[in-house]
């Protein structure tokens, strides 16, 4: 749990103070909610079919460096929903989104992607089973794409593989909020859902039915590298979730440390230490990586 000397870092703080410092006039707004949905599950989690709903991409061929360690890869994005086959080995990869490449590297898939987990949990006879397709959901900054195209797609794709509940996996601060928005379509449309999360901040503005929160690096909201126990503790504190929770803007916290010292919070978006060159040299880069993103989504004749 947290405690007073070892709070969760205050992303929305300091995010904006990081844009500001480069030089952008007008901070990101984003979502939030007063009035939350909220569905109870219809049946037993023993008898219930699981969806997962990541924000990882599948590889793309001609997209470049993509696995663990690469840099952040504008051109590995995807715009659009997608589902793809949940059986044999699926590769997922989050190269694209802004997760802490300081303190994690993105060699576990199962820390974002935690479908192994899902599998033992239908061994263990914890749910019934794993929808037949995972879900790919956008990491937009548009609310409007995400709320009105992204998330009735992925209520499609849900409805038509016969999901009875749903877990979705943030990485970066924007996909927090893009798994929130699409968790409450879902839950308005009577599917119940858990999000897991390492930006307690950004998903709690938001406001959702359920959520467990990991204080981790971001990019680990479904556990530690390597550490079986831990990614199989946070899904059952997951699957708890979607049957103990009797209210919406249920939060639970996973009592797990990421480590004994707190330096990657202090490190998140750190500003203070950087010249007026290299703030010029990020922000050229982030305007350059906007740029890419824009391209791409001419081609696919989306907005």
């Amino acid at each position: 749990m947290a405690s007073q000397a070892d709070p969760p870092i205050k992303y929305l703080e300091r995010i904006r103070a990081y844009y500001l410092a480069l030089g952008y006039d007008h901070p990101y707004r984003w979502a939030h909610f007063e009035d939350v949905p909220f569905s109870l599950p219809s049946k037993p989690l023993s008898m219930s079919r699981v969806g997962l709903v990541t924000t990882a991409a599948p590889f793309c061929v001609d997209c470049g460096e993509q696995g663990p360690g690469a840099p952040y890869n504008a051109s590995a994005k995807f715009y659009t929903v997608y589902a793809s086959p949940s059986d044999g080995d699926p590769k997922v990869f989050i190269s694209h989104i802004g997760y802490d490449r300081n303190h994690t590297t993105a060699e576990d898939q199962r820390t974002w992607f935690p479908l192994e987990q899902l599998r033992r949990a239908v061994d263990d006879r914890l749910i019934g089973s794993v929808s037949s397709r995972f879900y790919g959901l956008p990491t937009n900054r548009s609310q409007s794409t995400t709320i009105k195209k992204d998330a009735p797609e992925l209520l499609r794709y849900c409805r038509q593989d016969g999901v009875d509940v749903a877990l979705l996996v943030a990485n970066c601060p924007v996909c927090h909020q893009s798994c929130c928005l699409a968790a409450r379509h879902l839950e308005q449309n009577g599917i119940p859902t858990v999000v897991l999360g390492c930006a307690k901040d950004i998903v709690e503005y938001v406001g959702v039915p359920r959520f467990v929160f990991n204080d981790f690096p971001l990019g680990n909201a479904a556990g530690k590298p390597g550490d079986e126990g831990s990614q199989e503790k946070i899904m059952g504190l997951a699957l708890d979730a979607l049957t103990a929770a009797t209210a919406p803007r249920t939060t639970v916290e996973s009592p797990i440390k990421w480590a004994t010292d707190h330096q990657w919070k202090k490190d998140f978006y750190k500003i203070d230490h950087l010249s007026t060159a290299e703030l010029a040299a990020l922000k050229d880069k982030f305007d350059r990586d906007k740029e890419i993103a824009r391209q791409q989504r001419e081609t696919e004749g989306l907005q």
